[in-house]
């Protein structure tokens, strides 16, 4: 019982003391005797875009399906044969060279029309043209550099000299945070 009474009356002075500190934290300056910068070195990347002009070549690309294509070609290499045929017809004299010619007429017809769409094919495919455009590539520089990280500080309170850290150069005075508590 005892045990519990003491911790119970500890408990209760920790907290009456931490309500009475908070009640007697108030602020005051000392005097900047001294301010030295704390530095760091830091490699620094500074891109850099670097652009210029260059040809570059663009094909078009023409796309007949396959259907279309094999299609287109067989309907030239008909009307090459039979324009053919009716050239081998008419050119020979006698019945006999007149069948000779129309055969022959058609198959070289065929020929000629195939080899005609093959190469209007082939001429759509290989369609390309040039222009000049900007390209541009970015590239990095890198360079050591020296920054200040924060600030040691020397300062004079009631006659005593302190020193602490600071992020930022505090001038000519610095503000200070003071709390009174009794020592039991």
């Amino acid at each position: 019982m005892k045990k519990t009474a003491f911790l119970g009356f500890a408990v209760a002075a920790i907290v009456s003391m931490g309500a009475n500190a908070e009640r007697h934290i108030f602020y005051d300056y000392g005097t900047v005797i001294d301010t030295v910068p704390i530095t760091k070195h830091v490699n620094v990347s500074t891109p850099r875009e670097e652009c210029w002009e260059e040809e570059v070549v663009y094909r078009d690309v023409y796309r007949d399906d396959y259907r279309d294509n094999h299609h287109n070609s067989g309907i030239s290499t008909v009307i090459g044969a039979v324009v053919g045929g009716a050239i081998g017809n008419a050119v020979g004299h006698s019945r006999k060279n007149k069948q000779v010619g129309a055969v022959i007429g058609a198959v070289l017809g065929g020929t000629l029309g195939h080899a005609i769409a093959d190469n209007r094919r082939r001429s759509s495919y290989n369609s390309s043209y040039t222009e000049t455009e900007e390209v541009c590539r970015v590239y990095y520089e890198y360079h050591e550099e020296e920054r200040v990280i924060g600030y040691r500080v020397r300062y004079r309170y009631n006659s005593e000299t302190y020193s602490t850290r600071t992020d930022v150069d505090p001038g000519d005075t610095i503000k200070l945070r003071l709390a009174l508590s009794p020592v039991i």
